[in-house]
């Protein structure tokens, strides 16, 4: 079902606000509170601080202890911590709600002819986030600005919904990760990933790493923020747009898997552009690598079993871990300059 949307400055008619109180009423608390200034608590997750009190939330519904008043719902939180009546709460939260997620609507406006970019759903966001942060270990601070640009969404199966971007910053597919279950990746359908990549962060960089997937991209930027990090959306040696990145004069480095597959790929990109370097992950991969480092604070992600197929309509294959004994440019070396 299409969401309606207006613009930001604009007044909503009733007719409008009626339309939008569903969706409005089911947006994550978590993120409402982020947008009326609201605090984390650093110890206990589940509470937050507010000009208003301390609020304690429990799925969709709230506490708010220094008043002894709780409620149900975005639009009852912003009533009781903005001070709002009914119709003033609505107009508020539409307002940040189009701020916060503005490109996937107009990305599926613009998309390429065959692309199916999956729904938002803001509801599951908390989930797709929970699992990137506590499961994936990746800092939280690197996927609000994602999540604002709507590079990073949840669809309503709680899949992580990864944007690749091609020219003007155009959609021209979307990664998909599942969050609940098996783990499992896949592609949006229609989606050009000769055309577009999915790349952190928004500022450009001198020098890029090449990795296979955007948590990998994620990672591997949580461990080298000097860097720019892509995701070539599976290990490939050849894609359309990177000829475009090296007459830039950009430094490219090549970060596939530590696996039999990540290595072959690697080194046929090398003999195609000799200047792009080899780097690998000391672990498997670099979300294993960022795992690692985390240690038992991250939470195991389920393995996907055997013969399951994937939610997505296109998968590329999870390579076991195996030893590589080609020599390769060591650009991360404690004792050397990071590339």
């Amino acid at each position: 079902m299409k969401i309606p949307t207006h613009k930001a400055d604009s007044k909503m008619t009733f007719r409008q606000r009626q339309e939008r109180v569903p969706h409005l009423r089911a947006l994550p608390l978590e993120e409402v509170l982020v947008w009326c200034g609201a605090q984390q608590d650093g110890i206990d997750k589940s509470k937050w601080h507010t000009t208003r009190g301390v609020l304690s939330l429990s799925g969709a519904k709230f506490m708010n202890w220094s008043l002894g008043v709780g409620g149900g719902g975005a639009l009852d939180l912003v009533m009781q911590v903005k001070g709002l009546d009914f119709k003033g709460a609505v107009d508020w939260l539409a307002q940040q709600s189009d701020r916060a997620w503005p490109e996937p609507v107009e990305a599926r406006a613009a998309a390429p002819v065959g692309l199916r970019l999956p729904a938002p759903d803001p509801r599951r966001l908390g989930r797709v986030r929970d699992y990137l942060v506590a499961e994936r270990g990746i800092p939280a601070a690197l996927l609000q600005p994602l999540i604002q640009a709507g590079s990073l969404y949840a669809d309503s199966r709680a899949n992580a919904v990864f944007l690749l971007r091609g020219e003007q910053n155009l959609p021209v597919g979307a990664e998909l990760r599942g969050t609940s279950g098996p783990c499992w990746r896949g592609l949006a359908p229609g989606s050009r990933k000769d055309l577009g990549y999915f790349s952190v962060p928004a500022e450009p960089r001198p020098a890029l790493i090449l990795c296979e997937s955007a948590i990998d991209a994620l990672s591997c930027l949580a461990l080298h923020p000097e860097h720019g990090c892509i995701s070539t959306a599976g290990a490939r040696p050849h894609p359309r747009w990177l000829r475009a990145l090296l007459e830039q004069g950009r430094r490219i480095v090549c970060a596939f898997d530590r696996d039999a597959a990540g290595e072959t790929m690697a080194q046929a990109m090398i003999a195609l552009y000799p200047t792009i370097q080899r780097l690998r992950p000391e672990a498997h991969d670099w979300n294993d690598q960022l795992k690692a480092r985390a240690g038992s604070a991250v939470k195991p992600c389920a393995a996907q079993p055997a013969g399951q197929p994937s939610r997505a309509s296109t998968t590329w294959k999870e390579e076991p871990a195996s030893p590589c004994h080609t020599p390769s440019i060591n650009l991360l070396n404690q004792d050397e300059k990071v590339i």
